[in-house]
């Protein structure tokens, strides 16, 4: 997912030399970075914000409710303080309380994710709503959206759209464009046939030049979960049979997904992780691991039944992404979270990391925090408290001693998810 953040600056740069992108608004290109930018309080993260301000907030938020944690007030309400008068998200807004006008891009992603990180925080009903008709104002004629309102359609923006409208309960297999289609509809024009012997299964990020489809590991994660109807957040549900591709006629969402989610499978098993794609015109350099769209693809196997095709890519995580995390940040520590809440490892010790502890140091501090009390030995219970059954209830108070007043919060906070 963070790749999507680097082709921002591509698509700004293309926006300049290829404006001739049909339905294009004439201020499509996004703002070029300040060198230092002046970071707002609330604000996840230390680096330059505008391509990912929006997005790395989200996605920190969305990691946070998977290990029941609350953010604070001001982080809230700097992420809902982004949002323009019309429902829509830019990147970033360095200064939020100048009203959006023509020449503010908007952005479908950041916004499809500021709206499931909103739902999920619950009580923000109003600007979920408003989120949820600027998302169908801008939906392309094929059903699709693409990264800025009037870009083709692509796989990426139109999966985690879908994610978006599904967690605000708005039945994405509604939202008609004006040619009658769905987001579905757009979503399977990516997917690659089975008969594709190399990539058969795998979705394409857009056709090249020639209409070719090529397959794409980041946005093969995003479609499975798009075509599962799935959120970024993922308690990944029993396992299910071996996952293989097959063809169906006409393509169905759910059989595009699930033959995404075998070409994953397949991919992981080289190595335990997925490889970057060369950026467009670089020499062709030796495949570098992408410790991003491996968490990505750990998440859409666990929900589509098979994490038990994403164990080697978990183990691999915990032992290499550490630098990568720090490197990223919050959205990059989000990402770890997020799989390793969907497959079912501890955020907490993951690889020897807590990697919750880490997430939240990069912003304000939580308003509350649920985390589990520390295991103790067992013999040495037995001893200190007089037996099994004494030595389970010391543990069980302790932990409802440690976590109420923090259920208290959570629950008020999230009380609207219900």
């Amino acid at each position: 997912m963070t790749v999507r953040r680097s082709a921002a600056a591509l698509a700004a740069v293309s926006a300049v030399f290829c404006g001739a992108i049909a339905g294009a608004p004439a201020a499509v290109a996004a703002p070029s970075p300040s060198p230092s930018p002046a970071l707002p309080e609330g604000l996840y993260g230390t680096a330059d914000p505008t391509y990912d301000g929006v997005w790395r907030q989200s996605l920190a938020f969305l990691a946070q409710d998977a290990v029941k944690t609350v953010p604070s007030d001001k982080a809230v309400s700097w992420l809902t303080g982004q949002q323009c008068a019309d429902g829509g998200f830019a990147s970033y807004r360095a200064d939020a309380a100048k009203p959006c006008d023509a020449k503010t891009v908007l952005d479908s992603n950041a916004t499809a994710a500021a709206l499931q990180a909103l739902t999920a925080l619950g009580e923000h009903e109003q600007q979920v709503g408003k989120g949820v008709e600027w998302l169908k104002s801008v939906q392309n004629e094929d059903g699709g959206w693409g990264y800025n309102p009037g870009f083709p359609s692509d796989a990426n923006s139109t999966a985690i759209v879908i994610g978006a409208l599904a967690a605000a309960d708005a039945q994405p297999a509604t939202i008609k464009s004006a040619k009658g289609k769905s987001p579905y509809d757009a979503l399977v024009t990516f997917a690659i046939p089975c008969t594709d012997k190399t990539s058969g299964g795998a979705f394409a990020y857009q056709p090249d030049k020639s209409g070719k489809l090529i397959a794409n590991g980041d946005a093969t994660a995003a479609a499975v979960l798009g075509g599962l109807g799935r959120g970024m957040i993922v308690e990944g549900p029993k396992p299910g049979a071996a996952p293989k591709c097959v063809s169906t006629d006409p393509a169905t969402p759910e059989q595009s997904a699930r033959n995404g989610a075998a070409y994953l499978a397949t991919a992981l098993a080289k190595t335990g992780h997925l490889d970057s794609a060369p950026m467009p015109g670089a020499a062709d350099p030796a495949p570098q691991p992408d410790f991003g769209n491996t968490a990505d693809a750990v998440v859409a196997l666990s929900a589509a039944g098979h994490k038990d095709k994403a164990a080697a890519s978990i183990t691999w995580l915990e032992k290499n992404s550490a630098a990568w995390a720090a490197a990223g940040g919050p959205a990059a520590y989000a990402q770890l979270v997020l799989a390793a809440q969907a497959y079912g490892a501890d955020p907490r010790k993951f690889g020897g990391t807590d990697l919750v502890k880490l997430l939240n140091a990069t912003g304000p501090a939580p308003a509350a925090t649920s985390a589990p009390a520390p295991a103790a030995d067992a013999e040495n219970e037995k001893e200190a408290v007089g037996g099994d059954n004494a030595g389970i209830w010391w543990i069980v108070g302790a932990g409802l001693a440690a976590g109420v007043g923090a259920g208290f919060l959570i629950s008020g906070r999230r009380k609207n998810r219900q």
